[in-house]
Formats: structure tokens, C-alpha cells, sequence
């Protein structure tokens, strides 16, 4: 029976996507058997797709193998990181509700609502404590299903796109691979979260129109159709898209950058609660450049939302280019790092809590 070649045990998982000591750890233990013992029992040469063939392969992540461990890139990995983005984007945008209704309204009328300060204040005297909160039930639920979308379809993306390229080209263009991986998942994403986010902004910004989801949604219909629960995708995709690869792609390298010069020992061997700090903070940086990226769309979204029958050229004039690139940017710089940062140590928290790597890290030479 022909030996089995180092190239056909291989798994075809991309090797710079995720590093883990579990085939070093096996490769230890191969090594250290005596010579006697492998005298005595040889190793049979098995076909390279029996189901005994278990050895190590050479990417630098194994698979978890023991009973209840999730296999890396099985359906159960997908409903992880599905599950990890519900909580991660569902619970962090809900957590802002205060901050995101003063910078609509910033957005809405920059007449009335001048300043962070002036908005928070504003919005104290006419609606009380529990105004800070109107919207809360369409944002929950609008970015728990985009949070599912985008984790979950990243994960899957990733993969897919480097399994196309190749491991060889996966390697060379993986900013380019995190890239397409993000958007395709965002594209996605947004379908989802059109219809919340339109009721969201419309409860938020319009006194008087509704207390949250349950009366709000029939209202919006009503007045504009189910139609118009989409009229904001193509704004939206142009805020979220943007921002979701800058997100990703960022955050990946940026997480690499502080592996190799500032954390001072290897990923493998630092510690959980190190791990998760480095995934906050690569979160955070990145969302201060997601949040310049996108912002012209998000005025836009939040314009034309606000807006029955307003059309993207009537927002850009009437908020000019200066406005639609500046109008409640600092409010959204401070909002959207801080929800970054928590988003992705949320969702490694959960990675790690079901027995799965953090994201990122130092790229294989």
C-alpha cells in the first residue's frame, strides 16, 4: 500500500486565518515516543480518506476533536458565531439607545439640537428619563438579525473566498479576502435590518408618531407601504457596507499588528482575559475609522427615513456636503468605537465560552 503523501492529509482550511498550538502539542507527543515502541507497533499506511487516518495536519489550527468541542468550520461552528453576533451587535446597539437618538436628532434638526450636551438636554425636558430609550424594541431586534447576518456569513465567507484562492493567493491578499468576505456578509446583513431601522429612526426623530415597534410598524405601513420599509436599503448599504469591511479588514489587521509588537508573548500562550483585551482594543480602533467611513450615508439614511417621500439628491442639498460629512461625526466617532470595541469582545468572549479561538492574530510567515 503507497505511503500517504504530506499533501493529501492536509485539511484544506486556509492556514493564515486562525493559529493554534494543537499540532505542535501533537507533534511533541509523535516524537517522543520511543524507538522500541515504534519497532514494536508499526503504523499501517491507511488510504488517505479512511476515517482512521487521524493524524495532526500542518495548519495551524486542529480542529477540536474531543466529545462536545465544536469543530472548526462544521454547521455548529456557523450557529457559534451566528449565535455570538446576535448577542454581540444586538445587545451593544440597544446599550447606545441614548446616544444614537440625540445624534439622529443632531442629524434631523441641527437647528434645535446644536450639541451632545444640548441634545441630551433637550431630550431630558420634553420626553423625561424614559425618552433616552424610545426605539429600544426595533433596534434590539433589527441589529440582533444583522449581528446574526454579518458574524455568521463573515465566518462563511472567509473561508469560501480563500478556499477559491487557494492557500498559497488566501495568504498573499488576505486584507483582500477580509474584504470581500465582510461586504458579501453585510450586503446580506441590511435586508434584515432595513425594516427596524426605518421604524427605529421614524419613532426616534418624529415626536408624537409612535412609542416604539408595536405601534410604529403598522403606522409606517400604513403611511407608506411595506415598500417603504426598504426605501432607506440602498443609503443603508452604502453606510453599512463601508463600514462593515472597514470593521473586519481593520480589525484583523490590526489585531495582527498587536500581536507582533506589542503584546509581548505569543497569542497561544497568552492568557483568556489577554486575548479578550486585545480583541476590545483592535475593535476600538477600528471602529473610530468605521465610523468616518460611513458617516455620509448614515446622514443619509437618517434623512430620507425621517423624511416621507424625500429623495437622496433633496438631502445632499439640503444638508450640503460639509454637513452630510461632519453632522454629528464626533457624537458617532465616540458611539460607534466604543460599540466596536464591545462588539468584538462580546463576541470572542462567546468564542471562547463554547471552546472556540479568539479572532485574528499573528499571520504565518
Amino acid at each position: 500500500m503507497a505511503p500517504i503523501s504530506d499533501r493529501s492529509s492536509q485539511s484544506w482550511l486556509p492556514r493564515h486565518l486562525y493559529s493554534a498550538s494543537g499540532m505542535a502539542s501533537g507533534f511533541a507527543r509523535s516524537i517522543s515516543r520511543p524507538s522500541m515502541e515504534i519497532a514494536e507497533k508499526p503504523r499501517l499506511s491507511l488510504p488517505t480518506d479512511s476515517p482512521l487516518d487521524r493524524r495532526p495536519s500542518s495548519y495551524p489550527i486542529a480542529a477540536p476533536s474531543e466529545p462536545g468541542k465544536i469543530q472548526m468550520y462544521s454547521p455548529q461552528f456557523y450557529a457559534a458565531c451566528t449565535f455570538g453576533g446576535i448577542l454581540s451587535c444586538g445587545l451593544t446597539h440597544m446599550a447606545v439607545t441614548p446616544l444614537d437618538l440625540v445624534k439622529c436628532n443632531m442629524q434631523i434638526d441641527p437647528a434645535k439640537y446644536k450639541s451632545i450636551g444640548s441634545g441630551f438636554g433637550i431630550l431630558l425636558k420634553e420626553q423625561g428619563p424614559r425618552g433616552f430609550f424610545r426605539g429600544w424594541v426595533p433596534t434590539l431586534l433589527g441589529y440582533s438579525a444583522q449581528g446574526a447576518c454579518k458574524f455568521g456569513f463573515y465566518e462563511y465567507f472567509k473561508k469560501y473566498y480563500s478556499d477559491l484562492a487557494g492557500d498559497e493567493n488566501a495568504q498573499k491578499y488576505k486584507t483582500l479576502i477580509y474584504l470581500a468576505g465582510s461586504a458579501s456578509a453585510e450586503f446580506i446583513a441590511d435586508i434584515a435590518l432595513c425594516p427596524f431601522e426605518a421604524v427605529k429612526v421614524r419613532v426616534q426623530t418624529k415626536p408624537g408618531f409612535a412609542r416604539g415597534l408595536a405601534d410604529g410598524f403598522p403606522k409606517f405601513v400604513a403611511s407608506e407601504g411595506y415598500a417603504g420599509l426598504y426605501k432607506g436599503l440602498v443609503p443603508l448599504w452604502g453606510r453599512q457596507i463601508p463600514y462593515t469591511m472597514m470593521k473586519f479588514a481593520c480589525f484583523e489587521k490590526t489585531v495582527e499588528l498587536l500581536y507582533q509588537h506589542v503584546v509581548p508573548i505569543p497569542k497561544n500562550e497568552c492568557s483568556k482575559s489577554t486575548q479578550l483585551g486585545v480583541s476590545f482594543a483592535g475593535g476600538y480602533i477600528a471602529g473610530v475609522f468605521c465610523a468616518i467611513v460611513s458617516h455620509p450615508a448614515d446622514n443619509l439614511v437618517s434623512f430620507l427615513n425621517n423624511a416621507k417621500g424625500a429623495t437622496v439628491g433633496e438631502a445632499v442639498k439640503q444638508m450640503g456636503l460639509l454637513g452630510l460629512f461632519t453632522r454629528g461625526l464626533p457624537l458617532r466617532i465616540v458611539m460607534i468605537g466604543t460599540l466596536t470595541g464591545a462588539q468584538w469582545g462580546i463576541y470572542d468572549a462567546f468564542k471562547v465560552f463554547v471552546g472556540l479561538p479568539t479572532t485574528g492574530g499573528v499571520a504565518k510567515k
